[in-house]
């Protein structure tokens, strides 16, 4: 089975603006799995050079593939560009297979059958095992109701085969690093880089985070095999930057600090960054050395909200005391913080924001990132707002970085807040101070990469919602825009 897979090109501000791109950790994994078990794969990043359809098509149609994969960690942002590409292979040659995954067709599976013809497969949670399963009973034509976690059609009838079972060993699946020239891949300030994931899952329950549901639980890989294939990265293939992609890579401070003490032993200059809870930060006060020592730089802690009260009706599980303090604690120990902010959780009034930016400030974050509530379907937070109305029909802008929902205040408002806070908290003197006296010079640099970025960003942002605003007025509920299926922007179905 000739396989190819197929990285789309994403339209979110943050594919298309930096110059730098990181490699697709996701369908790489995938790759390797069919490698291993002997197929003939390859991978096309069009997420990299922003290719057109046609330019998609002309590399399937030189490479002729019987199996085409495709999906993007943008899940559902990703999806109107993913139907353009299978509805243009299949026009192109219909015998051509098309396999669709990701967390977005996931839970979406019955909508996507209903109302595209594009799409034969889809694989429903982890991929690695699921594909390799229904790839091998394709190609020896074996029953494909035996395969788990799949949906497909038959005879008009759609088949829904049983769940598959979570993987438990994630050492048991390799990354198809062969797949993608890793030097033309970058990061922190064009400085060579990959994504990686240690871990997989979250045990916590917050609200309107799907991750949790998609995992299901929290599995680590072998902290010293990890540790090793990072070395290995660096001194063979000149990687610089790890970001990782995991959800919560702290979870168990047991296990975190192994692999923090097994990266330090194979004595590299790495750089990682990564997103974790700002409670496992003030738990692993004693160890935070160890953070700086293994090569981490930045964090993100996922803040979110500034209010006791919303953090709670969330399920956040954290405390302003404990947000605060491991800003302070990373900053003792020379590691960067990102903070988030999510505008539009409750109903929240002009004075709410103002009071959140000024929290924002006294909490002194280093970096900050302003992000849109975006409800999707299979989170429990859709239910809380389901008889909101929606803002932006376009599925290519829920990317956090659009308003989707309405709030109280007009989107022109909304919109102008954010902006007004970014300046704020970006260009407060002791931030401008760091940003040229930082003590750290490689960190220092990477405040100075931060700042050019979302200079760009800034003004980008701004233009769009200006000349490029595809917002609607009066728009349907949350639960009745998706009762129908909405692929083109500003539909009106």
């Amino acid at each position: 089975m000739k396989t190819l897979i197929i990285n789309p090109p994403h339209q979110a501000i943050g594919s298309r603006i930096p110059i730098e791109h990181l490699p697709p950790l996701g369908l790489l994994y995938i790759g390797g799995s069919l490698l291993d078990e002997g197929y003939e794969v390859e991978l096309l990043d069009a997420d990299y050079d922003n290719q057109s359809l046609d330019e998609i098509m002309a590399y399937l149609q030189n490479y002729q593939p019987n199996c085409v994969l495709i999906g993007h960690s943008g899940s559902t942002s990703a999806h109107p560009i993913i139907m353009e590409i299978t509805q243009a292979i299949k026009a192109y040659n219909e015998d051509i297979i098309t396999i669709y995954g990701g967390v977005f067709p996931s839970y979406h599976f019955v909508e996507i059958f209903k109302y595209e013809n594009s799409i034969d497969y889809i694989v429903r949670g982890e991929g690695e095992e699921i594909i390799k399963n229904l790839i091998n009973a394709l190609q020896y034509k074996q029953n494909l109701a035996q395969v788990e976690g799949i949906v497909y059609k038959e005879n008009g009838t759609l088949v829904i085969t049983p769940n598959a079972t979570p993987i438990r060993d994630l050492d048991a699946y390799r990354v198809g690093w062969e797949l993608i020239n890793i030097a033309k891949y970058s990061y922190w300030g064009e400085k060579r880089a990959v994504v990686m994931q240690f871990s997989r899952g979250c045990p916590h329950h917050c609200n309107y985070c799907g991750q949790r549901l998609f995992w299901q639980k929290w599995r680590h890989r072998d902290p010293q095999k990890f540790a090793s294939e990072i070395a290995w990265l660096h001194r063979e293939h000149g990687v610089e930057v790890v970001n990782l992609a995991d959800e919560n890579p702290t979870s168990s401070k047991r296990v975190w600090q192994e692999l923090l003490e097994a990266i330090i032993a194979q004595n590299i200059d790495i750089t990682i960054v990564g997103s974790t809870r700002a409670d496992d930060i003030v738990r692993d006060k004693d160890i935070l050395h160890l953070y700086k020592k293994a090569g981490v730089a930045r964090f993100l802690l996922g803040i979110e909200n500034y209010d006791e009260i919303q953090l709670a009706k969330i399920k956040k599980g954290s405390s302003i005391a404990k947000d605060r303090l491991a800003i302070a604690l990373l900053r003792q120990h020379k590691i960067l913080s990102m903070a988030t902010y999510v505008f539009g959780f409750g109903d929240e009034r002009g004075r709410d924001y103002i009071r959140g930016a000024k929290q924002i400030i006294d909490y002194d974050p280093d970096q900050i990132q302003l992000l849109y509530a975006t409800p999707h379907k299979w989170t429990p937070y859709f239910y809380d707002v389901k008889s909101k109305r929606v803002v932006e029909y376009d599925l290519k802008k829920w990317d956090y970085k659009h308003q989707v929902m309405e709030t109280r205040l007009a989107p022109w408002r909304l919109f102008l807040t954010i902006k007004i806070i970014e300046i704020m908290v970006q260009l407060r003197p002791i931030a401008l101070y760091r940003l040229v006296f930082y003590p750290d010079k490689k960190i220092r640099d990477s405040i100075k990469w931060y700042y050019r970025v979302g200079r760009k960003v800034w003004f980008y942002e701004i233009y769009h919602f200006v000349f490029k605003n595809t917002m609607v007025k009066n728009g349907k509920s949350m639960s009745e825009f998706w009762n129908y299926y909405p692929t083109t922007p500003n539909t009106k179905k």
